[in-house]
């Protein structure tokens, strides 16, 4: 350790606090006269009107998500939200934001959705005096603001590209040229649901892939499904529980809608019951029907309640334009191809600059509690 720190555990750096009330988090306001603050990623999770349930501020503290594992620095008046929510006043001795900084360096385990605060407990501060103490978070404060203000901006880069590509998709059929026809998609395509079937029967290799809603994701691959992570044997399934090359797919049950995912298959597939395939008539080009669907946000379209779904007759219902001309299809399709590489390659070096920039807050705050700044 570097020369002037100290050390001491992590109880011994913090305050006993008296909480004020916990509102739960259904009863958080839309708007109101005080901000609530409780272990979600946002840093402000709703609002709060009674005076009597504030905490006031007087020295800045950080919140810890028990169960989450989220810090947040504070430094004004608040209401406490929920459950998980612990207060973690530093000691005098202590510069606060020095504190939080140094917290963010803590390699907690993750315990699902257990308690995490066990963990917490184990640390040991290291810190130097008050001055230093300040000027290692004044140049910390510097640098993750050049850091968040570079974030913002590769995140608006990606997020116009995006919006780039699904404005062109959305005006591909929405204007219509000559030689174009509508139709019903429960008229001209056929909606087939997966099947459920036996653990048993899942192998890492075999005749055809298995595909479940995680396997969607699994060759990295934005568009096609080409390989799966378990596979069946043509045996062990009936014929109609095969999806072809060229169906679109997607998740059609459950928390998985929100995801608003498509998939188009590269091959013959069989697929779980907690996913549903549309397979295009032969005079439609596959990529179409694909794109089309990338155009749909099916968490618009699904019904239930308590577990969203997506059944035929939410999808047959839809109408689909379309060019009758087979090579007008193919002319659409691979412009459409070629704009989504380019999308998903602007996507891609955006992504790699946000790991970098996390990559380097991750260096700074190792350099700055190792006493290297």
């Amino acid at each position: 350790m570097k020369a002037g720190w100290h050390t001491r555990s992590f109880e011994d750096c913090i305050e006993k606090v008296t909480y004020t009330t916990k509102i739960q988090r259904k009863e958080f306001l839309d708007a109101g006269a005080f901000p609530v603050v409780s272990q979600e990623d946002a840093f402000i999770n709703g609002y709060w009107d009674g005076a009597d349930d504030v905490f006031r501020v007087e020295t800045p503290l950080v919140i810890f998500g028990d169960h989450t594992k989220v810090l947040k620095y504070i430094d004004f008046d608040f209401v406490l939200g929920a459950d998980g929510v612990k207060l973690l006043l530093p000691r005098e001795f202590l510069v606060p934001k020095f504190f939080y900084y140094q917290l963010q360096t803590a390699k907690l385990d993750s315990l699902g959705y257990a308690r995490h605060y066990k963990l917490l407990k184990e640390l040991e501060i290291k810190y130097p005096g008050k001055a230093e103490q300040r000027r290692i978070v004044a140049i910390l404060d510097e640098a993750f603001d050049g850091i968040a203000k570079a974030r913002a901006n590769a995140e608006l880069n990606r997020q116009n590209a995006r919006a780039l590509f699904e404005s062109h998709l959305q005006s591909v059929f929405t204007q219509r040229g000559e030689g174009w026809v509508e139709a019903s998609i429960g008229d001209i395509c056929t909606l087939r649901s997966g099947t459920s079937l036996c653990v048993s029967l899942e192998k890492s290799e075999g005749e055809i892939p298995y595909v479940k809603v995680s396997d969607m994701t699994y060759t990295g691959n934005d568009t096609e499904i080409v390989a799966s992570s378990r596979y069946l044997n043509m045996a062990d399934i009936g014929k109609n529980a095969v999806f072809p090359t060229g169906t679109t797919i997607f998740p059609k049950r459950g928390g998985a809608i929100l995801t608003n995912k498509k998939r188009l298959t590269a091959l013959p597939i069989c697929a779980d019951l907690n996913i549903m395939g549309v397979i295009p008539p032969s005079n439609m080009h596959p990529g179409l029907l694909y794109f089309y669907f990338l155009n749909i946000d099916m968490r618009l379209i699904g019904s239930g309640s308590s577990i969203p779904q997506i059944n035929n007759y939410d999808i047959a219902p839809l109408k689909i334009s379309f060019p009758e001309s087979q090579e007008n299809q193919k002319k659409i399709v691979r412009q459409l191809e070629g704009l989504a590489g380019k999308t998903q390659r602007l996507e891609s070096l955006y992504q790699q600059k946000l790991a970098a920039l996390d990559e380097l807050k991750k260096s700074l705050l190792h350099q700055a509690f190792s006493g290297q700044l």
